[in-house]
């Protein structure tokens, strides 16, 4: 056997690595070695980003072409990495309290486990290895959704979030089985090429995208996200915001263009409808939420909405306008839950009242906040403005000004609701329950490089560049 080949396979076995660490340690150290566990954690993981932050240059099919390797797939999983990090620096706090403490090895493991199943179905050529990534990601996380078991929401969100994952799952897995039965392999090159669109074949694609489409919150298949969201610590709710759509996106992309592109006439009006709907949706629920992070729920599945316009362009551009865009919205949901997570460890709540005020008693808490969803609703020079006409500017490009002006229209309704908690930090006046906030070291990084990438990223054309130089393979 050829064991050359597992140096292809680099990102999954550092990762792999990172995890044997954090389980031994967590088996072996003590009660006072355990106050080095986030460090450690970061650390690791840190180094685990930085030698893949730079792509592969190499575009490699290994394992009789079940595992698939591409520049963009590297710079894929570096972002999803560098999320993962950020997640782990701002839940310190909620890590070190005392009923959770002794949980932080399980924390870890759990994550990192997810973050290995997103790299498997990422690099999948094969439904089998597509499987056992999706499965690999999702079991974790339903652990994570229901971390504070004894917490009603908790508890609820988890067998909420398991129970549609089961669902979702057995949806996907027969219409595979019926993709299987029409074409004789489960090959994404070779099923592409065997697809004629048959009625069977139609199914079998309703089937497979209804099933995929709960993982990326598309609506009608959304009506999970905003209670799950609620009742998750919020670190898993960020990282199933962030890390975790993003990776079912990208999923999206492959499985469309790879082992589906025969049925591209079906496929794009189902995802022109659904773009539609999620934006529409998303929106106007988003309005109505009283609660924060039911707030960022629907704000999310907006988001997944205009990440479909690049999604659908089929072309370089619109691909790499969509690395782009979740490459901003990393940063700025990831900036806007670490505010989220400093006002709950001080308060315990997360409801939007509670930040009435808040400039008035934590200034550069309130200004992270404003920054990230300036960013999420668009307004220059920030990053979030560029993402977002990078990838209308794609969708029009192939001529879909309808789709472009609804996308638009909802733009401005995004912005109402964003500036509702503007207007609460700013205007409104608190009832002094929230009190100076001094976060810990490690949120204070994560948002500082959170701020630094929206900024950054507006100004410096070059990144958007350095993306579109890479060589897709799909």
């Amino acid at each position: 056997m050829d064991y050359s080949q597992f140096l292809y396979i680099r990102p999954e076995i550092s990762l792999i690595a990172v995890i044997i660490i954090v389980f031994f340690y967590d088996l072996f150290a003590g009660k006072k070695l355990r106050s080095y566990f986030q460090p450690l954690a970061c650390v690791l993981v840190g180094i685990h980003t930085c030698l893949h932050i730079i792509p592969s240059v190499a575009q490699t099919e290994l394992f009789g072409g079940m595992y698939l390797n591409t520049p963009v797939i590297s710079l894929i999983k570096a972002m999803l990495s560098a999320g993962t990090l950020i997640v782990l620096m701002q839940a310190n706090t909620w890590l070190k309290r005392e009923d959770i403490v002794f949980k932080q090895g399980e924390f870890y493991t759990l994550i990192l486990f997810t973050l290995l199943g997103m790299f498997f179905m990422i690099s999948a050529g094969h439904f089998l290895l597509f499987v056992i990534g999706l499965e690999l990601a999702t079991i974790p996380m339903a652990c994570l959704v229901s971390f504070e078991k004894y917490k009603r929401h908790s508890a609820e969100a988890g067998a909420k979030y398991i129970l549609s994952a089961m669902f979702s799952s057995g949806l996907m897995l027969y219409g595979i089985s019926f993709l299987y039965g029409t074409t004789g392999t489960l090959y994404f090159n070779d099923m592409a090429a065997l697809l004629t669109g048959t009625p069977l074949q139609i199914m079998a694609f309703v089937f497979f995208f209804s099933g995929l489409a709960f993982k990326i919150s598309f609506v009608p298949f959304h009506l999970w996200t905003a209670d799950v969201y609620e009742g998750a610590p919020t670190g898993v709710t960020a990282y199933m915001s962030v890390v975790s759509k993003g990776a079912a996106a990208f999923v999206l992309i492959i499985a469309l263009y790879h082992a589906l592109a025969g049925l591209q006439q079906v496929w794009y009006y189902t995802l022109w409808v659904l773009a539609v709907a999620t934006i529409v949706v998303g929106n106007l629920f988003a309005i109505r939420q009283k609660d924060i992070k039911r707030f960022f729920a629907f704000s999310s599945i907006s988001q997944a909405g205009y990440i479909m316009l690049g999604v659908m362009s089929g072309t370089a551009f619109g691909m790499t306008a969509t690395v782009f865009f979740v490459l901003v919205y990393l940063f700025s949901n990831l900036a806007a839950f670490g505010v989220i997570a400093a006002v709950e460890n001080k308060t315990g709540r997360t409801d939007i009242a509670v930040y009435n005020g808040l400039y008035a008693s934590n200034r550069r808490l309130a200004l992270v906040m404003m920054l990230a969803v300036f960013s999420l609703a668009g307004i220059p020079p920030l990053g979030g403005f560029f993402s977002k006409y990078i990838i209308f500017h794609a969708a029009a490009q192939q001529g879909e000004y309808l789709l472009v002006f609804i996308a638009l229209l909802n733009t401005v309704i995004s912005l109402y609701y964003y500036l509702l908690i503007v207007r609460a930090m700013f205007i409104t006046e608190g009832d002094g329950a929230v009190g100076p906030i001094r976060t810990d070291g490690y949120n204070r990084l994560a948002m500082l490089i959170c701020v630094a990438g929206m900024i950054v990223i507006g100004f410096l054309g070059g990144i958007y560049t350095y993306i579109g130089s890479i060589s897709w393979g799909i």
